[in-house]
């Protein structure tokens, strides 16, 4: 957040004077002389393939990926690269939950109305990229529509089903249910029935129409947020008290590490986890996908492409990053990394609906995903605040599941503190 606030002071950007830019682009022109694009993701967008097919079709154009582990990692090294000026790449891949800080800084990157893209998107993924005054910042690249995953050997050992119809109907419900079935699979298994209780509470609370601050972006004081700390009671009482925690926390080393080794039964599975889930897990058998989500339907995350002012080639990165969000692409990046696409005609392909993935034992995952999608019926506000105060309610779950250093009364008023100490009011 500090070094968001020295973005106020008008640091610019170097060289995005976008009437510098050279020759060459998407359309396989080739550039006068070779120039040099590179695109900053994180977690799995599955671009590898798509930067390969790209520079085929644009000779004249190199594209080097730099991808960081985790989201965290990204947003700490753009705030930081923002506030000094420099470093940050042609294109920058950023995260929904903060979207909203870097929104208040439009002047960092180029706007990227054109139309050619009028009408690409879902209307609420455009919306949420763009300024009051019309700026639109970034291109929509996925949205997070969740289902559970599972491990149906685990599932088979313990006496629950292990079909995934049968399984989806084993969890519809509620959270309650969610938490019971896990205390039913523990009474005849040791391994633990989910792996996070920080991230399932980020299931929980992408549930909430203003889970943290209200509709015109006022923070709602945590000290008096009563469905937040409702959904954290439940949580770390599932953890701890119930012991259903793998008592990790999500992308550290024993996170992934806990995929080679039985570390949980079940996790919260939108669409661009399946990839990772491949990753970590590879060689290991039994994962499975169920058609249900408790409470009905969330969306997690949700990536966007954007390009900050401080490229050197403006409208070539705008070019890729076109191309890259592309129905046509985000349905190869879907089959490639589960990455589920925002974009209107690839959410009616039937190459998307028809997809199988071959790792969770031929799930339907492109009609799994679209019926997950169909049942979001909250869209949370997340405004300028939003990544700050969860960040406290985080920290106070990872102390009680994680860390075993506090229980949940102390490590709740910790969060409060935690918010006081933002200065939000």
């Amino acid at each position: 957040m500090a070094a968001l606030a020295l973005l106020a002071t008008g640091c610019g950007g170097a060289g995005g004077d976008e009437s510098d830019a050279g020759p060459g682009g998407a359309d396989g022109s080739a550039a006068a002389e070779e120039i040099t694009l590179t695109v900053a993701t994180f977690n799995e967008f599955g671009y590898e393939e798509l930067i390969e097919e790209y520079m085929d079709a644009n000779p004249g154009i190199v594209v080097e990926h730099k991808k960081a582990a985790t989201s965290n990692e990204a947003r700490d090294n753009m705030n930081t690269r923002l506030a000094a000026g420099s470093g940050l790449a042609d294109i920058e891949a950023i995260e929904v939950d903060w979207l909203p800080e870097l929104m208040q800084y439009p002047d960092q990157f180029v706007d990227l109305a054109d139309p050619a893209v009028e009408g690409r998107w879902l209307d609420w993924k455009v919306e949420q990229a763009t300024t009051p005054d019309g700026k639109l910042i970034g291109y929509g690249t996925d949205v997070g529509p969740v289902a559970v995953a599972y491990r149906s050997d685990l599932f088979a050992e313990a006496g629950l089903p292990t079909d995934r119809e049968e399984v989806a109907a084993l969890l519809e419900g509620d959270w309650d249910t969610y938490f019971e079935v896990g205390r039913q699979f523990a009474e005849s298994s040791d391994v633990p029935w989910f792996d996070s209780g920080q991230a399932t509470y980020q299931g929980m609370v992408n549930q909430l129409p203003n889970a943290y601050e209200e509709s015109d972006g006022t923070p709602v004081a945590l000290a008096e947020n009563a469905a937040v700390k409702d959904l954290y009671e439940a949580v770390v009482t599932a953890s701890v008290e119930d012991d259903l925690s793998a008592h990790l926390e999500q992308w550290s080393e024993d996170w992934v590490n806990a995929f080679q080794n039985d570390g949980f039964a079940t996790m919260l599975a939108p669409g661009w986890m399946l990839g990772v889930i491949e990753g970590n897990a590879a060689g290991v058998e039994g994962w499975d996908v169920a058609d249900v989500y408790p409470g009905g339907g969330g969306n997690w995350g949700g990536s966007f492409l954007t390009v900050p002012t401080q490229g050197e080639h403006p409208e070539e990165a705008k070019a890729l990053a076109q191309w890259l969000t592309a129905p046509e692409q985000q349905i190869k990046a879907f089959v490639s990394k589960g990455t589920f696409p925002s974009q209107v005609k690839a959410l009616a392909s039937e190459e998307l609906l028809g997809q199988t993935n071959t790792f969770f034992n031929d799930a339907p995952t492109g009609e799994i995903l679209a019926n997950r999608a169909d049942a979001v019926d909250v869209t949370p506000f997340k405004g300028a605040n939003y990544f700050a105060i969860h960040q406290t309610v985080s920290d106070a779950i990872v102390r009680v599941d994680v860390n075993a250093s506090d229980d949940a009364a102390s490590s709740w008023e910790k969060a409060v503190t935690a918010f006081s100490e933002l200065g939000l009011g």
